[in-house]
């Protein structure tokens, strides 16, 4: 199944964003980067920013389904959580008013599809998408590599889907 596939690490200081063409196993890159947001401004002036430059990537690449990581809960750091969970908003709103599949994915789903484990560091999830994507050079920063890894696993779930006829559970 050709999907369009739009990966989005959600961040208020850093948000990654990959763009996958094609289909599993040899999906095309079509672009990736890292919209990075001043964090001087006020919570409200950096998620009009976020909402901005997340909109402007999906008008320009169109894509039919829009991955985002699911929010992680460190209860050391509850506050992260909640702000992050701004940014995570503006995104799934700004995919909702183009009429774009929305599909959400734990970290540790993530990981584990592309590592097969569900603790990856990092540095591991750069060198594996690196390597499962056939990079010249090691994705970065991390959150371009995470926006990959998302989008690559919706991927690998979406052929999944489609090739056993059920949908898998969330």
């Amino acid at each position: 199944m050709e999907a369009n596939i739009c990966g989005i690490d959600p961040g208020l200081g850093i948000t990654g964003y990959a763009i996958l063409s094609g289909s599993v196993p040899s999906p095309v890159l079509v672009d990736a980067g890292a919209c990075r947001f001043d964090r001087r401004k006020s919570l409200a002036q950096r998620l009009a920013d976020v909402e901005r430059d997340v909109a402007s990537i999906l008008d320009e690449h169109k894509p039919t389904v829009l991955a985002v990581e699911d929010l992680y809960s460190h209860y050391n750091h509850p506050r992260t959580s909640i702000l992050m969970g701004h940014a995570r908003g503006v995104i799934l709103m700004a995919g909702a008013q183009r009429g774009i599949e929305v599909r959400s994915y734990a970290a540790t789903r993530i990981k584990r599809f592309l590592t097969g484990n569900g603790r990856a560091s990092k540095a591991q999830m750069q060198r594996a998408i690196q390597a499962t994507l056939g990079l010249s050079e090691l994705p970065e920063p991390p959150d371009v590599a995470d926006a990959l890894a998302i989008a690559w696993c919706c991927m690998g779930e979406m052929a999944h889907q489609n090739q056993n006829g059920v949908e898998l559970l969330r």
